[in-house]
């Protein structure tokens, strides 16, 4: 089955109070024991704050560069993720609805490319 990154960006979540963000605990569990019981479930995780750890690796020459990030310099970066395994785009939409509804922000989706054989 196809995989799909559903996402959203920091940004998106908007300003809310401590108390709002709390409500948003039991929702947000619910759907990923939905999407774990589904078995559309990967993995799923926040990032940590526009002021955690980035770094931007780049090849150079056969030696990889290291540098502190972000690589290109942006407004927006990305809050948090979850990778699901689901039959089709209709029903990747229908679990970052859910997922939007649960977190109480924005989601996007994509789908990942097939993966290649590794040997």
């Amino acid at each position: 089955m196809p995989e799909y990154l559903v996402y959203f960006n920091q940004q998106w979540v908007g300003d809310h109070s401590e108390e709002w963000f709390r409500g948003r605990v039991e929702p947000s569990v619910a759907v990923m024991k939905e999407l774990k019981d589904a078995g559309a479930y990967i993995f799923a995780g926040g990032l940590e704050e526009e002021d955690g750890p980035v770094y931007s690796a780049e090849p150079d020459g056969g030696t990889p560069v290291v540098t502190d990030g972000p690589y290109v310099e942006t407004k927006e970066f990305l809050g948090g993720f979850t990778v699901i395994d689901v039959p089709d785009d209709e029903t990747a939409k229908m679990w970052a609805g859910r997922i939007a509804e649960g977190c109480g922000w924005p989601q996007e989706v994509r789908r990942f490319k097939p993966r290649p054989p590794i040997g």
